[in-house]
Parts: structure tokens; C-alpha cells; sequence
């Protein structure tokens, strides 16, 4: 649906009114060079006129050189104009990409799983950069190439009326004619960026999946999808350009005409003896300016179009609320956290089937809780409503006796951290992976933590230290190493709650006793959860969860529960079912 004027406007004023000063400036240069255009034809004709009525050699020369000063001054506006109007460009886009990174990073989780990433970086990097011309250059040469059309006319309505009623004529049949093509070609190219999405969603996904594509021999139907996707592409595309190509034979169509035009009436007065040869030279140039504009128009108005289909989706996105609000930012207590859920009921999809019905229990502070289920009971759940990546449907959820709905999103993140078994590493430096980018942590704090997490030795087979790279995934690094690097992670945090999801799961034997030996140290002084279905790492736990169905099964304290043979926990451990899964 086309978005309202104020729209673009409230775009434009948001992200050039930083640079007025350099925007007022390109103005005055346009503007500038805009009245020496219309006066270089009049240099001509002077000098035309003064030369067949056999005028005085100085006065010739003097208009030649008037000529070329002009001519220069033009051409240096020209260049000063396209240097700002760059410049405010590039400014005014990657301020907008700031601030719609940090609009997508602000959204909850349910909107990052309707939207791929590859959706977001074309709306983020290829719909801004359409938008280049329209911040630098639209509306200024819009304004510009409009006043120089007027201008002519008016030049020409100087020169004899009948010429300026006839270029009028031309003049808005050829704006009414472009601007009919230019509506029909905004919906072909907003689905033509849609399309554009699709693809680089497409890529995205699929080539990072190369080796288990290829594994699992799934090429031909990764192929099939391609094609089915470039068919669907085509037609928009070629929709979309045929409309550009129309834009541009209507204008060259349009120049020819009023060139004939003006021809004929001009030798029809020089006929009669109304004008002299060199008003039938400035009615040429004239004719032959009216196409410029006419043409600068017809491709600010195909930018125009994309602007338009670019606008309107960088303006949906930006009307994208978050679902999950910031609390009122009540403080949370410090230290080891309690933790509380009363009657909580959550289901990803509103409609859909819940996935945790009624959840109500209280871990006390510095306790730690093992949760076991099956896969799809509703473990990982728990977690993701305890960092407010979702917000339950109904219940309430307590950290320390507070809502969490109350604190800030930013405090409550920093009081709880997680570690899972897929560690997300960055390219980016050793240091920067252990912060995330925080250069208030001291090094010597950071030293401290790697070799706490035993990692000293691993550390020292690094070339640049604490400034060597990492590459994005932890080539290089094995499972075991990248583990730890969570584990510092979290230390270097200093929450008052752990949850540890599935952390040791696809570690051998040996590694797995040096993460057990970073877990100890971790949840010394801390609240923990430990969500896992290898039993073996839930023998230090103080309490245990069995989750079913996203329903407490069980709860109750570890010991109490192994030792009564009628419980869920101890028919667990008997039976050795190791193959519940988070």
C-alpha cells in the first residue's frame, strides 16, 4: 500500500536536517547553476546577432570571453553540487542503517523467526541504498530541474507567445505521461525487492547448509528451488525495466517533437521578419535545454520508484513494534538470584498449542535445579522466558522477588546469563568474543578468567594474544575450547543466574570433566539451572525438575526424589534413559 507524503517527508527532515547546512549549500549551487544555464543561450545570441549586423570585435570578444567564464563557473558548480550532494547521501544512509540495526536487534525473537536474515539484510543494505539518490539528490533536483523547466518557458513566452504556448503544451503533456508510467511501475518494484529478498534469504540459508546439503545428497532439490526462484524473478524484473525503457522512449519522443516544433515556428517568424537569427539559435537551445530537464525528471522519477518500493518497506520495518516492552526498571537485588514461576502458561504461536501449561515452582538463591524432559517438553522454553526473549500469555515470572517485566531488559540480561551447546563465535578478536565488545573489561580481569576456565595452555599457542582474530563459527577451535570460551563469557558477566542448556552434550568424556570443573567453579555463590538429558550431569544439583508435555511432572529435592523408588527421577536413573533430549 502506498504510504502517505508526510511519510517520505518526516524520512527526509529526519535524516537530513543534521546536515542542513550542507543541504542549503548544494541548493544554492543548484540554483546557481540553474540561472547560468538560462543565460548562456543569451551570450549566443548576442554574439550572433552583433556579428551578422557586423558589431564591433570587441564587443564579440568580450561576449566570448563572458562565454567561457560562464561555462566555467557552470562546470564548477556542476562538480561542488554532485560532491555535496554524495556526501549527504552517504551520510543520511548509514545513519538510517544505524538506526534500522539497532531497530531489528531491539525486536523480540518471534519476529527474527518470522523473518529470515537474508530478508533483513536486503531491506537493511539494498533498500537503503536505493534510497541514496532520493536523500542526496530528489527533491533538490526535483525543486531544481522543475524551476528550469519553468524558467524556459518563461524565456521562451519572452521571446513570443505563440512559442511559449506551444512548449507549455509540450511541457505538461510530458510530465502528465511520465507520471502515469511512473504509477504503474511502483507495485513491479516493490515486488521486485521483495523478490530480491527471497534470493538472498535463499543464498544465505543454503549455502551455509553446503556440507550437509552435499552430505546428504539434497543438491538437485536446492537446484530446483533456484530455478524456481529465478522463474519467478524474471517476470518482475523485465515488468519493471520495460516501464524504465518506456519513461525513456517517451522522453526521447517527447525532445523530437518539441525540436520539429520549434524549428518550424522559428523559421515562421524569422520569416516574417518577428526575430532575428540569433533568437531562432536561443529558441534551439532553449528547445534543446527543455529536454535536459525533462529527462533529469524522468529519472528522478524512476528512481523515484524504487524510492517509492524502498520507502515502503524500510517504513513497515520501522513500524514493527517489539512485543517484548521495556520494564519500568525496577532494580534487580544483587548477588544470587531467586527464582519464581506462578501459574505461567506460554505458547509460541497466540492460537496455537501452549508449550508449558501452569508452570509454578520457587528456586531459592544459590540453589541449583537440573531439568530433564523430553524433546519438545519445554525446557529450552523456560530459559528463553527467563532472558524475555517471549513473555508468557499468563503467569508471572520472578527474579529476586521482582517481576522481571519490571526491570529493564538491559538489567535483566546482565543478571542472567546462559550458556548452551551451540557457542555463536565472531570474527572478531579473542577479547571482543569474551566481552562482546565491551572495552571496559580490564585484560588482566580477562586473563584471570581463562586460565580459572583452564585455558591458559590454549592461550599461549595464540600468535597475538588477546588481539588474535577469531573466525566467525570458531574454525579451528574444538568443541570443548569453544565451550569454555562460553564459560568465560559468563564469568566475565558476574550474573546472579546460570542456565546451562544442554552445555556438555556433544563433548567426549575427557573435555566433559573440564567443563563439569568450570561449571563448579561457575555456579560457586550463584543460582543455577541445568537443563540436560545425560542424568550423569545432574549429580550436584539441589533440586530437580521433570518436565512432561510442558507440564511439571515432578519437582522436589535430588536426593529425595533418587531415593524413592516411585518417583519419576529415580525410574529415570534406573532405567538409564539417557536419550531425553532438550
Amino acid at each position: 500500500m502506498p504510504i502517505p507524503l508526510k511519510r517520505y517527508l518526516a524520512l527526509l527532515v529526519t535524516y537530513l536536517k543534521p546536515q542542513r547546512l550542507r543541504a542549503l549549500l548544494m541548493a544554492l549551487c543548484l540554483l546557481a547553476g540553474i540561472g547560468l544555464e538560462l543565460f548562456d543561450p543569451q551570450i549566443l545570441r548576442y554574439f550572433i546577432d552583433t556579428a551578422l549586423a557586423g558589431g564591433a570585435t570587441t564587443a564579440l570578444v568580450l561576449a566570448g570571453v563572458l562565454f567561457i567564464g560562464v561555462s566555467l563557473a557552470l562546470f564548477g558548480l556542476t562538480v561542488a553540487t554532485s560532491y555535496l550532494s554524495e556526501y549527504v547521501a552517504w551520510t543520511a544512509t548509514n545513519q538510517l542503517r544505524r538506526d534500522l540495526v539497532a531497530h531489528c536487534l531491539a525486536l523480540d525473537m518471534a519476529f527474527h523467526k518470522a523473518h529470515t536474515s537474508g530478508e533483513l539484510i536486503e531491506r537493511i543494505d539494498a533498500d537503503v541504498d536505493a534510497l541514496s539518490n532520493f536523500f542526496s539528490e530528489f527533491v533538490v533536483h526535483l525543486l531544481g530541474n522543475m524551476l528550469l523547466a519553468i524558467g524556459i518557458l518563461i524565456a521562451f513566452y519572452l521571446i513570443d507567445w505563440r512559442i511559449g504556448v506551444v512548449m507549455s503544451a509540450v511541457a505538461i503533456v510530458a510530465f502528465l505521461i511520465l507520471m502515469a508510467l511512473n504509477r504503474r511501475g511502483v507495485p513491479y518494484w516493490v515486488k521486485l525487492r521483495q523478490v530480491n529478498a527471497d534470493y538472498s534469504s535463499f543464498l544465505g540459508e543454503y549455502l551455509a547448509g553446503t556440507e550437509d546439503i552435499r552430505g546428504n545428497g539434497a543438491a538437485g532439490f536446492v537446484m530446483l528451488r533456484f530455478y524456481e526462484l529465478l522463474r519467478r524473478w524474471w517476470p518482475l524484473y523485465r515488468k519493471a525495466h520495460y516501464l524504465d525503457y518506456a519513461l525513456g522512449g517517451t522522453s526521447l519522443f517527447i525532445f523530437v517533437c518539441a525540436s520539429a516544433l520549434a524549428f518550424t515556428l522559428g523559421a515562421y517568424l524569422w520569416s516574417i521578419g518577428a526575430i532575428t537569427v540569433g533568437t531562432v539559435y536561443v529558441m534551439w537551445s532553449y528547445t534543446d535545454m527543455l529536454s535536459t530537464p525533462i529527462n533529469r525528471l524522468q529519472n528522478q522519477l524512476q528512481d523515484f520508484q524504487k524510492a517509492q518500493a524502498a520507502v515502503q518497506r524500510i517504513d513497515e520495518l520501522l513500524r514493527t513494534r517489539p512485543a517484548i516492552r521495556d520494564g519500568v526498571g525496577t532494580p534487580l537485588p544483587a548477588g544470587a538470584l531467586s527464582v519464581s514461576f506462578a501459574g505461567v502458561s506460554f505458547g509460541y504461536e497466540v492460537d496455537g498449542d501452549a508449550v508449558l501449561q501452569d508452570i509454578t515452582f520457587t528456586l531459592a538463591a544459590g540453589r541449583t535445579l537440573g531439568v530433564v524432559g523430553r524433546t519438545g517438553s519445554g525446557k529450552t522454553t523456560l530459559a528463553r522466558l527467563l532472558f524475555r526473549l517471549y513473555d508468557p500469555q499468563s503467569g508471572l515470572i520472578c527474579l529476586g522477588d521482582v517481576p522481571i517485566q519490571s526491570a529493564t531488559l538491559h538489567d535483566l540480561r546482565q543478571c542472567v546469563g546462559m550458556v548452551t551447546q551451540d557457542v555463536q563465535l565472531f570474527h572478531a578478536s579473542v577479547r571482543d568474543n569474551l566481552t562482546f565488545f565491551d572495552r571496559a573489561i580490564p585484560d588482566a580481569r580477562i586473563l584471570a578468567v581463562i586460565d580459572d576456565m583452564g585455558l591458559s595452555a590454549w592461550y599461549r599457542r595464540l600468535p597475538r594474544g588477546l588481539d588474535t582474530l577469531l573466525t566467525s563459527g570458531g574454525e579451528g577451535l574444538s568443541a570443548g575450547e569453544a565451550q569454555l570460551l562460553a564459560f568465560a563469557r559468563v564469568f566475565l558477566k558476574n550474573p546472579g543466574l546460570v542456565i546451562l542448556d544442554e552445555a556438555s552434550s556433544r563433548l567426549d568424556p575427557a573435555t566433559e570433566q573440564l567443563i563439569e570443573r568450570a561449571t563448579a567453579r561457575l555456579l560457586a555463590g550463584r543460582t543455577g539451572i541445568i537443563i540436560a538429558h545425560r542424568l550423569a550431569t545432574l549429580q550436584k544439583v539441589d533440586e530437580i525438575m521433570v518436565i512432561e508435555e510442558g507440564a511439571i511432572r515432578e519437582y522436589g529435592p535430588r536426593a529425595a526424589l533418587s531415593g524413592d523408588g516411585a518417583s519419576r527421577f529415580a525410574s529415570l536413573l534406573q532405567t538409564g534413559l539417557e536419550e531425553v533430549q532438550a
